[in-house]
């Protein structure tokens, strides 16, 4: 007789815990251009609809190459159209660049085109350069994002909406547009502001953290500063969902690893150069320049989910057991990675990393397969 093995377990009542692909678009040396980018993006997701991953995630950034993706609600419509099964995840709507009457409509309509599979995920911003070219300020971005909200969840949920705000005013407008599901589709929040954690708890609406390229310590951080906040607010961060995006890349090649730190770097250094007002750009590409305090290559594959099967095994289970997110989301082709090697990550990633994290946490993951207990009596 085996003995199960107790499932981690963060709060009770859950469903086992959302496996997700994030699409972030970035261009920089794929031999058929853009179009050669968005052909590898539908490929990517098509690949993990497949494999029974959970939700396809679409970035938004804008005027660079950092992301050709300025519309990820755009981005999921299209989607909508050649998927079947997995959900589509906006990931984020930066909410203060909008006019939130047009999101609200946009997000009901997706919801529809998707046939109610639409995840709508919503933040604040944080790209000064975007910003400046909106004309938005980037101190009112808090501000701007409740104020937007209270326009949309009115619009969606009541169907009409008048609001006079500090930073917007709206005059009576009904809306005959709702999404398939009601009152709103799943929602997730790439902030942790105690303000937008408080306005956003009635919806139980999962916190979103994306560890980018700098991995698991950043992660962890940031993990720490969201159970704070919650704390701030006189909540239980145990009994709260959490989300979380790491870069993923599988190889047995110490070389492939390096590649994919100095792919790493890249994109790490475009972010950087996104924080301040003016960029380093030729012809809308931000040029690969080093920053002061920059990781070397060597510490972006360390702190990433880079390495064989059993070290990204050995590393997604240490996230888990460390933050306990109820949704994990991986970016396998980050820094315009190729093809043939993200898909293949994408692969292993199923077949034999999730069976090495099963093997020691049980069927926390829903790849392909209908649950069953861990390691049933023999």
């Amino acid at each position: 007789m085996q003995r199960q093995i107790e499932r981690v377990v963060r709060r009770e009542g859950d469903k086992d815990m959302e496996l997700g692909l994030f699409s972030l678009m970035t261009m920089r040396d794929h031999p058929d251009g853009f179009r050669g980018v968005m052909s590898d993006t539908r490929t990517m997701v098509e690949s993990a609809e497949e494999l029974g991953f959970d939700i396809a995630w679409f970035a938004e950034h804008h005027f660079a190459n950092y992301s050709i993706c300025p519309s990820p609600l755009t981005m999921a419509a299209y989607a909508a159209g050649w998927t079947k099964k997995i959900k589509l995840g906006t990931g984020v709507i930066v909410l203060p660049l909008y006019n939130p009457l047009r999101v609200a409509q946009e997000i009901a309509f997706l919801d529809l085109q998707s046939n109610g599979r639409s995840i709508v995920g919503l933040g604040t911003g944080y790209q000064q350069f975007e910003f400046d070219r909106y004309g938005v300020k980037i101190d009112d971005k808090v501000g701007i994002f409740l104020e937007y909200w209270d326009i949309i969840e009115k619009a969606l949920v009541e169907g009409a909406v008048e609001y006079k705000g500090k930073f917007i005013s709206v005059p009576q407008t009904s809306f005959a547009i709702k999404p398939l599901q009601q009152p709103l589709p799943p929602l997730y929040i790439a902030s942790s502001h105690p303000a937008i954690l408080a306005r956003f708890k009635r919806w139980n609406a999962v916190p979103f953290i994306a560890a980018s390229t700098l991995g698991s310590p950043v992660l962890y951080k940031m993990a720490d500063g969201l159970e704070k906040n919650w704390q701030s607010i006189g909540e239980d961060p145990a009994q709260k969902p959490l989300g979380i995006m790491q870069y993923v890349h599988i190889t047995d090649s110490k070389a492939e690893a390096l590649e994919a730190g100095e792919r790493a770097r890249y994109v790490g250094r475009m972010a950087h150069h996104l924080r301040s007002a003016e960029l380093p750009l030729s012809g809308g590409f931000i040029s690969d320049l080093p920053y002061e305090g920059e990781q070397t290559i060597e510490q972006y594959a360390e702190n990433m989910v880079v390495g064989d099967a059993h070290l990204v095994a050995h590393k997604v289970i240490a996230d888990i057991k460390r933050v306990n997110p109820t949704s994990y989301t991986c970016n396998f082709q980050f820094g315009c990675m190729p093809l043939e090697r993200a898909q293949r990550s994408l692969l292993a990633f199923k077949k034999d990393v999730i069976p090495l994290i099963e093997r020691e946490l049980g069927p926390i993951l829903k790849i392909g397969r209908t649950n069953t207990a861990a390691n049933e009596a023999a």
